[in-house]
C-alpha cells in the first residue's frame, strides 16, 4: 500500500536513519511521503492491531476471560494473518478514511522531521510482559465526509475481517478458536505459544473457516524449513468447496531460527531484505517471552506492532462496532540484537504465478545472504513426499494434526524454538 504497503505498524524513531516496510515500494511516492505527516500516518494506522483483550466470553475448559500475560504469540499470529487477508481483499493500495481522524497517543512521534528521517530509505522496498500495559481508547474525532461506492465497498470488508478476529467462539480465527485447535499439539488456554506452533495453528484455522469468503485463501506451512513448490501448488490449485475448480491464494509461513540461544546478527541484511519484499507479510517474532509482529525496519532496529496492550472486549458482532481499538496510533521499534531467533515469516501470493515469482526473488537472496553457512530456508521442487516426508492430507475429518505433525509441534514448543 503506497505508504508502507506491508507497514504493520512500524515505530516511529526519534534518532535519524532509513525506514523500510515489508511489501512497500517507495521508489515513485517517497518525494511525496518525505516530510509528508498525514500519508505515513494514514498508511500505519490503517493496519490492524491486535492486542491482549479482557473481559471476553469465558474460554471452553478454563474460567480465563483474558489472554493478558499469555496470548501474545497467538495475536501476533492474528496480525500477520490479518494483514494477508487486507492485501487478499483490499489490496496494497487501501487505506482506512477514517485513520487521520484518530487522535495519536503520541504526538511527538508524527513531526514532520521524524517522518522525513523515517521515509528517508523506502526507495529500497515496495510495496509478556507479565504486567501487560493498559491502553486507553483511542479517539476518533467525528467524521463528516461522504463515502462512495467503493469506500463503502471496502469498509464492509475492513469490518469483515476484524470480525473474523474477534474474541468470541464463533470468530474464525478469534483467540477462542485458536486455542482449541491448539488443543490438538498439546496447548491449552495460559500456556506460552511458540511461533511455530502458532503458525500450525492458522493454518487449521483458515482450513476449518466455512465463511464462503474465505474458500479463496489457504495457507501452507514449510517443513522442517523447507518449501516444498509442488505442496504449494496443489493447495494453491485445489477445489473450492463449491465444487468449482479455482486458484487460491496462499499464505507462506515458515518457522525459521535466527542462531543458537541468541539471534545471529550475521542475519540482519537477509531479515531486512524479506521485509523489503512485496510478498512479505511481517514476521511473527519477538524478544524471550514477549511476542511482537515485526512489519519494517530503520537502520539496525525493527518496527513492530505490539500486542502488550489490555483493552476491553469489544462484541464485533453488533453493528457499526467501534474500530478504534484495532488500529495503532503510534508505532515501536526495537534493536535486531535483542531479537528472539525463534520466529516464523510470513508470504502472500495471489497466484501461482506469483507464488512462481516469489520463490524465484526469495531463492535469490537466501543464497546471497547464505555465505558459508547453510541457507535458513529452501525452496525445492516436487512434493515432500517425493523426499520420504510424510505429505500431510490437506484436509482430515477426525483429526486436526496429523501424528506427523502432532510429533513437529511438540519439537517446536519443548526443544528448538524459544518460547515468546
Amino acid at each position: 500500500m503506497q505508504v508502507g504497503q506491508g507497514l504493520e505498524h512500524p515505530e516511529i524513531v526519534q534518532e535519524s536513519g532509513e525506514l523500510s516496510t515489508d511489501g512497500s515500494n517507495f521508489d515513485k511516492v517517497s518525494t511525496e511521503i518525505s516530510g509528508n505527516v498525514e500519508e505515513f500516518r494514514r498508511d500505519f494506522i490503517s493496519r490492524i492491531w491486535l492486542t491482549y483483550r479482557e473481559e471476553f466470553p469465558q474460554i471452553k475448559g478454563s474460567a480465563l476471560t483474558t489472554d493478558c500475560g499469555w496470548g501474545c504469540t497467538l495475536r501476533t499470529g492474528q496480525m500477520l494473518l490479518a494483514q494477508g487477508l487486507m492485501l487478499h481483499f483490499l489490496g496494497r493500495a487501501w487505506v482506512w478514511p477514517e485513520a487521520l481522524d484518530m487522535d495519536s497517543c503520541d504526538s511527538e512521534s508524527w513531526t514532520s522531521s521524524t517522518v522525513r528521517k523515517l521515509t528517508a530509505s523506502l526507495e529500497a522496498s515496495l510495496t509478556a510482559e507479565r504486567d501487560p500495559k493498559v491502553l486507553p481508547r483511542p479517539q476518533r474525532r467525528p467524521s463528516s465526509r461522504a463515502w462512495d461506492g467503493s469506500e463503502m465497498r471496502n469498509e464492509i470488508y475492513h469490518r469483515k475481517i476484524i470480525s473474523w478476529f474477534g474474541d468470541s467462539p464463533v470468530a474464525a480465527f478469534g483467540l477462542h478458536q485458536l486455542i482449541e485447535y491448539g488443543k490438538k499439539s498439546g496447548k491449552m488456554a495460559g500456556d506460552w505459544y511458540g511461533p511455530a506452533v502458532v503458525a500450525h495453528i492458522l493454518r487449521k484455522a483458515v482450513e476449518e473457516a466455512r465463511d464462503p469468503e474465505l474458500q479463496g485463501v489457504t495457507v501452507y506451512v514449510a517443513q522442517d524449513c523447507t518449501v516444498y513448490s509442488s505442496d504449494v501448488i496443489d493447495r494453491q490449485c485445489s477445489f473450492l468447496d463449491s465444487g468449482k475448480a479455482g486458484t487460491k491464494a496462499v499464505i507462506i509461513l515458515v518457522p525459521v531460527r535466527l542462531g543458537g540461544e541468541r539471534t545471529n546478527t550475521d542475519y540482519l541484511e537477509f531479515v531486512k531484505g524479506i521485509l523489503s519484499l512485496e510478498y512479505c507479510v511481517g514476521i511473527i517474532g519477538g524478544k524471550p517471552k514477549q511476542s511482537y509482529y515485526f512489519a519494517g525496519f530503520q537502520d539496525d532496529s525493527l518496527i513492530y506492532m505490539d500486542p502488550h496492550y489490555c483493552q476491553s472486549f469489544v462484541d464485533v458482532s453488533i453493528k457499526d462496532f467501534p474500530l478504534e481499538s484495532f488500529h495503532c496510533p503510534s508505532p515501536k521499534k526495537m534493536s535486531f540484537k535483542k531479537m528472539d531467533p525463534s520466529c516464523t515469516i510470513g508470504f502472500y501470493c495471489r497466484t501461482v504465478q506469483d507464488f512462481e515469482k516469489a520463490s524465484e526473488e526469495i531463492t535469490k537472496m537466501l543464497k546471497s545472504s547464505s555465505k558459508e553457512k547453510y541457507p535458513l530456508f529452501t525452496f525445492v521442487k516436487g512434493h515432500s513426499r517425493d523426499y520420504d516426508f510424510a505429505s500431510s492430507p490437506l484436509h482430515e475429518e477426525n483429526d486436526l494434526f496429523s501424528e506427523d505433525e502432532k510429533k513437529r509441534l511438540k519439537r517446536f514448543s519443548t526443544e528448538e524454538f524459544v518460547l515468546l
